[in-house]
């Protein structure tokens, strides 16, 4: 694809990043295929390459409307067409600089500028994100529908084991997974202590920074990295093996601090080899595969999240584990689309975020599992209000 970038842009690390990509876009239209969007709109400029070409538009100087926005804000930024291009676009990145590009041309108005400035103070602060949860498992049984399909019940911790082996690895908290479903880390502790592993949390680490990658708060995204990175160095220094994600959502994020940072001289290199040591779960138990078998007869739909399959490229290691405890895993069709809770996506885009998790959930329930298994709280408190078969995290299966 031929570019011609406007001066406000051309020659910056955005633009540059943004030429390179736009570049080896070949129009071939596969990516139209894999595109949730495109395939329940029907609409070009609500799949992959029509979105390009807007972005394109974009950058090149033309005019910037409010039917740009929207388009971009449909997409869920699961990246199933980058699995699918055969030219390797990554278009993940090149939406992160579009969508700021539009913000900043397209100030946010009315109950949009409110929804989103709401999600982007609450849901990265652990606390602040507790406390209303509590406040609303209260006031649930006066609640409509759509918001009390949000509240999910409390659920309890259970052991963590303490830290008594050499090896060691941290575990990111994260934001809203310790007050929905705060046994996944410490199972994931439990189990990697079993093989030798401690698992330890660093105080001062929070949110990735997802919230305001896609929200619309570059900004707020690169305090939340600098903090992390802040938050983990001591351990790094002190001889951390790992930083363990057990949410795909952060994985995919924390992954990237390395290309986040990399114009900031002071968090650079850090944030380099904090990228560099981060690892989804799933990658460290197959080193350590169950010896014995968990479960002989339990029937599991396992989901893999798109930030697993699409953004980590890691594909098929949850199965295998899942199959040698003794799990038997059944077959959902068109594994590789989204379920439609990308983050906050299901609270700005319901009407689509609620027709992705009907095609989801029937594909998930036609084998008839006995629970649903996925790496992603968003996916998991996404499916479970309508699921009626248990929702879990696979390290709890495991463990």
């Amino acid at each position: 694809m031929q570019t011609d970038l406007a001066d406000f842009i051309k020659g910056t690390a955005e633009g540059d990043k943004a030429d390179e990509i736009l570049r080896k876009c070949v129009h071939c239209g596969f990516c139209t295929a894999t595109c949730p969007t495109y395939q329940l709109l029907g609409d070009e400029l609500d799949g992959p390459r029509g979105r390009i070409y807007l972005m394109k538009q974009v950058l090149e100087g033309e005019a910037v409307t409010e039917r740009t926005q929207s388009h971009l804000d449909r997409c869920l930024t699961c990246r199933s067409c980058e699995t699918t291009c055969p030219s390797g676009v990554e278009y993940g990145k090149l939406l992160e600089i579009g969508r700021k590009v539009v913000d900043e041309r397209v100030p946010r108005k009315g109950m949009d500028k409110v929804a989103r400035a709401a999600l982007n103070r609450v849901v990265p602060d652990a606390r602040l994100f507790g406390g209303l949860m509590k406040v609303g498992r209260l006031a649930r049984p006066v609640m409509p529908r759509i918001l009390k399909d949000k509240i999910s019940p409390a659920r309890t911790r259970g052991v963590w084991p303490e830290a008594r082996h050499d090896r060691r690895m941290a575990v990111l908290e994260g934001c809203v997974q310790p007050t929905l479903s705060p046994d996944i880390n410490a199972a994931a502790a439990r189990y990697l202590d079993s093989v030798g592993i401690s698992l330890v949390v660093a105080p001062d680490a929070g949110c990735c920074g997802a919230v305001g990658l896609h929200n619309s708060d570059h900004e707020g995204a690169l305090v939340a990295a600098r903090r992390n990175v802040d938050a983990w160095w001591p351990l790094v220094e002190s001889g951390l093996e790992a930083i363990v994600m057990t949410a795909s959502g952060c994985g995919v994020v924390v992954a990237d601090y390395g290309d986040l940072l990399a114009s900031d001289p002071e968090y650079a290199e850090r944030a380099k080899r904090i990228s560099d040591m981060t690892r989804d779960l799933s990658s460290v138990v197959a080193e350590h595969l169950p010896t014995a078998h968990v479960s002989t007869h339990t029937r599991v739909a396992f989901h893999p999240p798109c930030t697993l399959q699409h953004g980590l490229k890691t594909k098929g290691v949850v199965e295998k584990i899942l199959r040698s405890a003794g799990f038997e895993l059944t077959n959902i069709r068109d594994s590789h689309l989204c379920c439609g809770s990308a983050g906050t996506y299901s609270l700005l885009q319901p009407e689509i975020s609620g027709q992705l998790k009907k095609r989801k959930l029937s594909a998930i329930l036609q084998d008839s599992p006995d629970v649903i298994a996925s790496a992603n709280i968003g996916c998991l408190s996404h499916l479970e209000p309508d699921a009626g078969i248990p929702v879990r995290h696979w390290i709890e299966l495991l463990a």
